[in-house]
């Protein structure tokens, strides 16, 4: 099992930043790609931003220029700096981690950490 805590959520005026991070605990050696996804009320949950083990990543188009994934192997923590914050920002940010193919079984999910973007 892996349990995922995120923190770093908060209120911040658009324009501003935030880091979120992600610490992993438990069968880390069995996680393979992290990300973060983000749902907005009444919208469906949706992927923000993604690293594989060898930090390949992947943006979603509404945040590439402003965001950036990392990951802290040693720490088992992945991080999302979030810049330029918009509006539409706003949302519950979720941290997830895939397992490995030697692990088989749905993927991990954090609680989730508010983000609020005022205009």
């Amino acid at each position: 099992q892996v349990q995922l805590v995120e923190s770093g959520g908060g209120l911040v005026q658009a324009g501003g930043s935030l880091r979120l991070s992600c610490v992993a605990s438990g069968s880390i050696f069995s996680i393979n790609v992290m990300g973060w996804y983000r749902q907005a009320p009444g919208k469906q949950r949706e992927l923000v931003a993604a690293i594989s083990r060898s930090d390949d990543t992947n943006y979603a188009e509404s945040v590439k220029g402003r965001f950036t994934i990392s990951r802290d192997n040693a720490k088992s923590t992945v991080y999302l700096q979030m810049n330029s914050l918009k509006p539409e920002d706003t949302a519950v940010y979720y941290c997830k981690a895939d397992r490995r193919a030697w692990s088989p079984g749905p993927a991990y999910w954090g609680q989730g950490t508010q983000v609020t973007v005022s205009s």
